[in-house]
């Protein structure tokens, strides 16, 4: 197939564009290798995926350029593919406080670029990221899709949902078929300098403290980025169709009558952030310096994915514990890093 991805220079992109032309796919893959995090890991991303490409069956095309410009997805997405795979936003919690205008120009704006294209160029199936972060306040577990998801609790989590509800019109509209994939708490090799294990890691190697907020009384489904990309895939070769036994009395958020759909990507367990640290600490052989504060603005306590929809639509089943997955990132950890 041919398939465009944008975002394919960031952690989830890079994972996703990799598994593709391992199959044999040739990917268009575009970035705007923002200063988000050091642009050079981006770089370092793009070196690996052309590596890459030589040994497999796929082809690899990367343009730089923001999905926020209208003309440059326009002149990208007009040449036909079977997939568009959207990952490109502005990611972290953290940010989205202070600078909310960064994420509605990408994650709003960049969207709906996005979604315009497809819709003219009748692209078969839009596969997107969202996020676990849309469930806000919701304290029932484990998060399921049919889930009320009208509370988030910070600005990323309300840009997320708002793609999603810009995909059903599409869908609804123009009967594109869409795909929202609420991925949760994704680490691995190759991850972002700003999320937890990263920064756990470079600060117990460095010998200053770990922040842990609320107390470290969090939980969360960490899932190994293999998992992740193995959903990514395996909901892309299953696009949604016309449902006519979808009933409006259902009131499931996550699907309708049109060939639209949202689904969980997570492992499936919740694991305590202390037994996560415990892993890390383990495979280092550091014990790390704790510094207890309280809970963050913005912050979950606890996460966890029901993934039955997923499973059963296309026989997804993570595989990877968190100590493997945590010291797998450990061992890519000190091979980047010297």
């Amino acid at each position: 197939m041919k398939i465009f991805i944008s975002g394919a220079a960031g952690f989830i992109g890079f994972h996703v564009t990799k598994a593709f032309l391992s199959r044999g796919d040739d990917v268009v893959g575009v970035d705007n290798l923002n200063d988000y995090y050091d642009p050079s890991l981006k770089e370092a991303r793009l070196k690996e995926l052309s590596k890459h490409n030589k040994k497999s069956g796929g082809e690899f095309t990367f343009f730089k350029g923001d999905i926020s410009d209208g003309k440059f997805v326009k002149d990208h997405l007009k040449n036909g593919f079977d997939r568009v795979i959207n990952l490109a936003a502005q990611a972290g919690v953290r940010r989205s406080l202070k600078e909310p205008q960064a994420y509605v120009k990408s994650n709003i704006k960049g969207f709906v670029n996005v979604l315009e294209e497809c819709r003219y160029n009748e692209i078969p199936h839009l596969i997107y990221a969202s996020t676990s972060s849309v469930y806000g306040m919701n304290t029932k577990l484990p998060f399921s899709e049919s889930d009320g998801v009208d509370h988030p609790i910070q600005l990323y989590a309300a840009t997320k949902r708002a793609n999603e509800l810009l995909a059903h019109s599409y869908s609804h509209l123009f009967s594109l078929p869409t795909t929202g994939l609420r991925f949760f708490t994704v680490y691995g090799p190759w991850g972002r300098p700003d999320m937890a294990l990263f920064l756990f890691t470079k600060n117990i190697i460095e010998g200053n403290p770990i922040k842990l907020f609320n107390k470290g009384n969090h939980a969360r489904d960490f899932t190994y980025i293999d998992d992740i990309v193995s959903g990514v895939v395996l909901a892309s070769d299953n696009p949604p169709k016309l449902n006519s036994s979808w009933k409006q009395k259902d009131r499931n958020p996550s699907e309708s009558s049109n060939p639209f759909q949202v689904l969980n990507i997570g492992n499936g367990n919740k694991i305590k952030l202390e037994k996560y640290i415990e892993a890390i600490e383990e495979e280092l052989g550091i014990k790390a310096n704790k510094e207890y504060l309280p809970l963050q603005p913005g912050d979950v306590k606890e996460s966890l994915a029901d993934i039955s929809k997923l499973s059963e639509l296309t026989g997804y089943k993570p595989s990877t514990d968190y100590k493997k997955g945590v010291a797998e990132f450990i061992k890519w950890y000190k091979y980047y890093y010297k």
